[in-house]
């Protein structure tokens, strides 16, 4: 669990970092959009897929 809050911290740092540098700018190139995309689906591929329940039948 330790290593998915941190991967989750990950991102949302990365999206704070990148959202702060390209505020000031009117225009963004589709491949910075790109690049953070690809970076954030990185980390996030890098989170253990969490199991479904188990559910009870009566």
């Amino acid at each position: 669990m330790t290593d998915t809050n941190e991967r989750i911290n990950e991102a949302f740092n990365l999206i704070d970092s990148e959202l702060s540098r390209l505020q000031s700018r009117e225009v963004v190139s589709a491949i910075e959009a790109s690049d953070l995309l690809l970076d954030l689906r990185l980390l996030i591929m890098q989170i253990e897929p969490v199991e479904d329940p188990v559910s009870i039948s009566s």
